[in-house]
């Protein structure tokens, strides 16, 4: 596994990936606050492409990665992150809607946990599920990271 850091404007983030593609993007702070793994080695030349889309996600130039991902996941949350990359830039889904979306309408905790378990926020964009009641919930990044996430992409979707 390599690795590198990336300075955003919503923290510094832990970046992994191997040869099948990204695996780990960390926030520096949270209840996922990542270190890089035992054996692994820091590359600051393999992320180029990760970096260029982030700074342009950051910048509002970007609305949908195109990064070869390779989360380890189990079968539901699977289904739950493919459901995610769904959710078009600058718009949420309440966690019932993403329950729904997977085939199991009562199942809102069990895709609030495979959401919490998200080993790649942002790029699938966990920040945009919301409460049933519109309000904040859970984020790995923390709740003020959430907030201005879905703020940027408010303010730079087009209408």
């Amino acid at each position: 596994m390599r690795y590198t850091h990336f300075d955003s404007p919503v923290g510094r983030l832990l970046l992994a990936r191997d040869a099948r593609g990204l695996r780990r993007i960390g926030f520096p702070e949270g209840r996922l606050a990542p270190e890089p793994g035992p054996g692994w080695e820091r590359d600051d030349n393999a992320f180029d492409d990760v970096r260029e889309q982030l700074q342009a996600y950051f910048d509002g130039r970007l609305t949908a990665f195109d990064l070869p991902l390779a989360p380890v996941t189990t079968p539901f949350q699977g289904r739950v992150l493919a459901e995610l990359r769904k959710v078009p830039y600058g718009r949420t889904v309440t966690y019932g809607e993403l329950a729904r979306r997977v085939g199991n309408p009562r199942a809102s905790r069990a895709v609030g946990m495979a959401n919490g378990r998200n080993p790649l926020p942002i790029v699938i964009p966990c920040h945009r599920v919301i409460g049933a009641d519109g309000s904040l919930t859970g984020f790995g990044g923390g709740i003020e990271v959430k907030r201005r996430l879905l703020k940027m992409e408010e303010e730079y979707r087009s209408p």
